[in-house]
């Protein structure tokens, strides 16, 4: 049967839809904690990397665009991995997208809050990302940006563009004036102009640094299926996600080649001085290097402050539209009895999974203090290598998914087996092979803890729950198949085997 969305319908415009995607990815944020740490694994070929990464990202960004044309369903890869492979396969999928929304929250919060303390001028406190100031400041982000989120996806878009616009802003200007200085013979010691050679994958040390750099990549691009979460509120929510979400690749690999290069260009790749690998700032490139790129004059002050409003703007957005697919995803669990049914509970204003919007925001605070503390904070830093395992498992089966329930129609159509088939298999292997290559290579390390220790937890809450509420996880609701094309959301659809009664 189908039940109408209760969710706010036709809100969103591709326009809106495409800022979402973008902004959950947090360029700017993105790029400050990660870049270094690609550096460190592949030094100068860090651009080829943001190319290469690339690729099984539009290829599953396609899947998700034929599997949304069909069945927009705001709970995307646990509703689609359900039909292809069963259950619990779908089951584990969505838990994989709430554990790393879960794992990101807390280094959001930690960089919106550091950030504050940056723009106000007080980097005594900035620049320790466990101070119990930045910690106080860091939840207090989490439940505004909760507050936003409950209060309808209308008002998290506009807030979206506005922060997105500075976003970008910033971003074109730092890396113009980066290239400028660099080229016109001004840029420091160990700068030098773009070369064609960072664009070699061959000159990658060892096969090992490759995949730690493209998984560390997907982090930084992983967001983008957020415009496909909100599917259900968007103008025609069987087409304008899925375009979306292409669009949102493809504007997110301009964004980050060129700061990549223009970065690189000006500070190098060494350990010592502005180096992009310095283990000084090899999780904060932008903020380390504000202030060489923009200089002490005023302008360059105003420049370098702005610089820091654009990073704290940016976490902050992310932190924002990483709430909006996580709720849409366990209320879509819930609504086909995968969860509690107050994770399916709409507010009746606003319009949006109000309890499922809580418990997220509620459950990230807690999780933020406990890695505060924990070894640290150094737990924090090890999550975003830590999620890449979880990200490549739900954009790799996602893939797959796709390619598995087209499959029927590969041998009428050869357009239908390479774009709905061939491709998307391609990227989801990749990313899985991805995954489970770090997940091999950091055996018992914090990571490993943090990134399969994080999904196995899903393992004993499956078994839970198929005690207690066991229809789904039968496979009495969901069909292995698609369904018709609809624009609505199908509570459930499974056919009853030969010989058994109908359920009610």
């Amino acid at each position: 049967m189908t039940s109408p969305s209760t969710l706010r319908s036709g809100a969103l415009s591709l326009v809106s839809s495409v800022v979402i995607g973008v902004a959950s990815a947090g360029p700017a944020y993105s790029i400050t904690a990660t870049l270094g740490l690609v550096v460190v694994a592949v030094g100068a070929q860090s651009p080829i990397i943001v190319l290469l990464a690339f690729v099984p990202m539009l290829l599953v960004a396609i899947g998700y665009r034929d599997l949304n044309a069909v069945e927009p369903d705001p709970g995307t890869t646990f509703v689609w991995a359900t039909r292809a492979f069963g259950p619990f396969t779908g089951w584990m999928a969505g838990w994989a997208i709430v554990v790393s929304d879960l794992l990101v929250m807390a280094s959001l919060a930690q960089i919106s809050a550091q950030y504050t303390f940056h723009l106000f001028g007080a980097h005594g406190i900035g620049s320790d990302g466990t101070s119990v100031w930045v910690l106080l400041l860091g939840i207090v982000y989490l439940l505004v940006m909760t507050v936003v989120a409950v209060r309808g996806i209308d008002v998290s878009a506009r807030l979206q563009s506005v922060l997105l616009s500075v976003e970008f802003g910033m971003l074109v200007v730092f890396s113009a004036v980066a290239l400028g200085r660099v080229m016109l013979g001004h840029g420091p010691e160990g700068s030098s102009p773009p070369s064609w050679e960072w664009f070699n994958p061959f000159a990658i040390g060892t096969f090992s640094d490759f995949v730690t750099a493209l998984l560390l990549m997907v982090f930084i691009y992983w967001g983008w299926d957020s415009a496909v979460s909100v599917n259900q509120e968007t103008v025609d929510p069987r087409h304008t996600p899925g375009r979306s979400a292409v669009l949102s690749t493809i504007t997110l690999v301009a964004l980050y080649l060129l700061v990549t290069v223009a970065a690189q260009a000006f500070a190098g790749v060494g350990k010592d001085g502005l180096g992009l690998a310095n283990p000084d700032h090899v999780d904060d490139v932008l903020g380390a290097l504000g202030r060489a790129v923009f200089g002490d004059s005023a302008i360059g002050t105003v420049a370098v402050y702005l610089l820091f409003g654009m990073v704290l703007t940016s976490a902050a957005a992310s932190t924002q539209t990483t709430i909006l697919p996580t709720a849409r995803t366990t209320y879509s669990m819930a609504l086909h009895h995968a969860l509690p049914a107050a994770f399916g509970r709409i507010d009746p204003r606003f319009r949006t999974p109000v309890f499922s919007t809580w418990v997220f925001g509620g459950v990230s605070v807690v999780l933020y203090v406990g890695l505060n503390f924990a070894s640290g904070g150094r737990l924090i830093a090890e999550a975003v290598t830590a999620i890449g395992i979880s990200i490549g498992v739900y954009y790799g089966l996602t893939g797959l998914a796709c390619a598995w329930l087209y499959r029927h129609e590969f041998p009428g159509s050869p357009r239908t087996l390479v774009v709905k088939g061939i491709l998307p298999t391609l990227g989801g292997l990749a990313l899985l092979f991805a995954a489970g290559w770090t997940a091999v290579t950091s055996w018992f390390s914090a990571v490993f803890v943090l990134g399969v220790g994080t999904l196995l937890i899903g393992i004993p809450i499956y078994l839970t729950l198929a005690r207690t509420m066991p229809p789904f996880f039968r496979g009495e609701v969901l069909a292995r198949r698609l369904p018709e094309q609809t624009e609505e959301i199908i509570e459930a659809d499974a056919e009853p085997e030969p010989g058994e009664p109908v359920r009610a």
